[in-house]
């Protein structure tokens, strides 16, 4: 069984997000806060504004959901869900020294990302090809 450690989480959190090491440490103590010492906890105790964290998490691949499903005495259905560390991603991730950015204005090499907006796009083609006449 692997144990995740403020340090591991909060490298994991820097390299992936792309936020500096204190602000990536303040966020993985809350998460592990929140943890304690299972693998799991339930949606419940988290504020909405809490959540937000957890979904970053999850669509970095540190964090997954579970649902349990109840039939209660009279018959309905009751859902339970749950957040679940991925201490696995969490430890390659604390390992892994290509960092990311804030933003995504870099790419890990720290060269500038090709700017796509509608008003730049004609700009990546030759300039050539716009003063072209169509022959047909």
């Amino acid at each position: 069984m692997n144990i995740i450690t403020l340090g591991d989480l909060s490298k994991a959190i820097a390299n992936r997000v792309g936020i500096d090491i204190e602000e990536a440490r303040r966020d993985a103590g809350f998460v592990l806060d929140i943890f304690g010492y299972d693998n799991r906890v339930i949606d419940n105790v988290l504020d909405p504004e809490d959540r937000q964290l957890f979904y970053i998490l999850e669509e970095e691949g540190m964090l997954t959901t579970e649902r349990e499903e109840t039939t209660l005495y009279d018959g309905r259905e009751w859902r339970t869900h749950y957040w679940v560390l991925k201490k696995n991603i969490i430890l390659q991730y604390a390992k892994d020294e290509n960092k990311r950015v804030r933003g995504g204005m870099f790419t890990d090499k720290r060269q500038p990302v090709i700017d796509i907006s509608d008003e730049s796009i004609y700009d990546l083609e030759d300039q050539e090809l716009w003063s072209r006449k169509i022959n047909e």
